[in-house]
């Protein structure tokens, strides 16, 4: 029976600063603090075209949308003299774990030690999109109302989920800051005028899907240094955690401070109530005096998987679960709906070690097959949304966590094409996306590496394999 792990005490370790932070994958939000694990049964606590997947999502690159299914497939002979050339580093002797997939068919076609759980870090993001994209509609948005209670002079700002909140006005075709307290408070302003009301009192309705602020299983250094933030249903766009830049420990009362100043700034006085009422739910009676709307869940999600946002993720995933009826509340539910979903689309969870939805907890492990069987669900459209997902993946050498990943000689040939979610660890390194190959042939892959030097030198030497490995599918045809 599957069971989630309680949360474990967590060990201090040192960093060498924002520059450590950086070099392992481009902070914020992924330098997680990790130790080796090693689980054996399940738990949860030629110049290639730019074509990926095939995919007609609304999320998706129309560049991505060909299908390569004309183009010759690789063999599983050509992959592994490919991989074997690019992965010649005797520091990961023994220690990769490989999983090479037809983006066409979701065939495997290559694999090295699939099975064998390893340290996944950020690339666990890849099995809450498949959760988030399963319990969400991707084409919605997230509301942020102000109602008013009958009978009194009280107002209620209903959070729904949205961390993204601008401070002032809303930008129409922004992710962060698409929804503004400043359009918000001159909506309730312009209500409030046809009644002449100018004094106010307000509170917060944060009763929509509850949990842990803080994940127990989290180091909470990495909320102090600004590696993550807490996990609640409202926030400022202005301020997100990054390194060495933590958030605000109460950013919902911080998005009350800021729209008490909005409303002030159209006439009308507001007086916080106190922050014990909060989690009361607004009357079903209250009138709606005004709603500002999110970017849409689709490119909150793309957004997270590029800035590997780890609160961001687990908000969406915990978003998901109440959606499907799932109680929120528990140290761990999280995870535990992230399995759930896995398990319902017969991804392999063999080995697997979930402790939240981001891959921030220490104590983690995933094997290559785990994350390409997420791939191979994207692959066939059975979740179609998490297809646009995947492909709005960072872009090798350009955006997101990869903006700075294949500048070396020997991979700067691919910038461009491979697409993929990074994870990095002192433990372990991983890498999981697309790409296609020189013949045409889109392909998936997931790649960890681990069993290198726990060291600063060591972690550049894995990431510089796991770039090494992609790009060399990347230019092969391997026939």
């Amino acid at each position: 029976m599957r069971r989630v792990m309680a949360a474990s005490a967590v060990g201090v370790l040192a960093v060498a600063g924002y520059g450590a932070a950086d070099v392992l994958d481009l902070a914020p939000g992924i330098l997680t603090r990790d130790a080796a694990v090693s689980v054996p049964t399940p738990t949860v606590s030629g110049t290639p075209a730019p074509v990926v997947l095939p995919s007609p999502d609304a999320f998706a690159d129309p560049v991505l949308t060909a299908t390569g299914a004309d183009a010759p497939q690789p063999t599983e002979a050509g992959l592994a003299a490919a991989v074997a050339a690019a992965s010649d580093d005797p520091a990961l002797k023994g220690g990769i774990g490989l999983s090479i997939r037809d983006g066409v068919t979701g065939e495997e076609i290559y694999a090295i030690d699939a099975d064998t759980p390893r340290v996944p870090a950020s690339t666990a993001k890849l099995m809450a999109a498949l959760a988030v994209a399963d319990g969400l509609e991707l084409g919605a948005r997230m509301s942020t109302r102000v109602v008013a209670v009958p009978g009194s002079a009280d107002l209620v700002l209903v959070a729904s989920g949205d961390t993204l909140l601008a401070p002032g006005p809303g930008v129409t075709d922004a992710v962060a800051g698409r929804a503004g307290l400043a359009d918000l408070a001159a909506q309730v302003a312009d209500s409030l005028a046809a009644t002449g009301r100018t004094d106010v009192r307000l509170r917060l309705d944060l009763s929509y899907a509850p949990g842990p602020r803080i994940p127990a299983t989290w180091n909470p250094n990495d909320v102090r240094d600004g590696f993550t933030q807490a996990v609640v249903m409202t926030g400022l766009s202005s301020q997100r955690a990054r390194a060495a830049h933590p958030a605000p420990a109460d950013p919902e009362r911080q998005v009350a401070r800021a729209f008490v100043a909005r409303l002030a700034e159209r006439g009308v006085t507001a007086t916080l109530l106190p922050e014990k009422g909060w989690s009361t739910p607004a009357p079903a009676t209250a009138q709606q005096l005004g709603a500002v709307e999110s970017a849409t869940y689709g490119e909150v999600l793309e957004l997270a998987l590029d800035r590997s946002d780890n609160a961001l993720t687990e908000n969406l995933v915990r978003q998901a679960a109440a959606a499907s009826g799932r109680d929120t509340t528990a140290a761990t539910a999280d995870a535990a709906y992230v399995v759930e979903r896995l398990e319902a689309h017969d991804v392999p969870t063999q080995g697997l070690v979930l402790k939240d939805a981001s891959g921030l907890s220490p104590g983690q492990a995933a094997s290559a097959a785990t994350l390409s069987g997420v791939l191979r669900v994207a692959a066939s459209g059975d979740v179609e949304e998490l297809r646009g997902a995947v492909a709005a993946l960072p872009v090798s050498g350009l955006s997101g966590t990869l903006a700075r990943r294949f500048s070396a000689p020997a991979t700067k040939d691919v910038v461009g094409l491979p697409r993929a979610k990074t994870g990095t660890l002192r433990a372990g390194s991983s890498l999981a996306g697309t790409t296609v190959t020189a013949d045409g042939r889109p392909l998936t892959f997931a790649v960890l590496v681990d069993r290198f030097p726990h060291t600063y030198g060591g972690t550049q030497r894995a990431r510089a394999a796991l770039d090494r490995i992609v790009a060399a599918l990347t230019r092969c045809g391997c026939r």
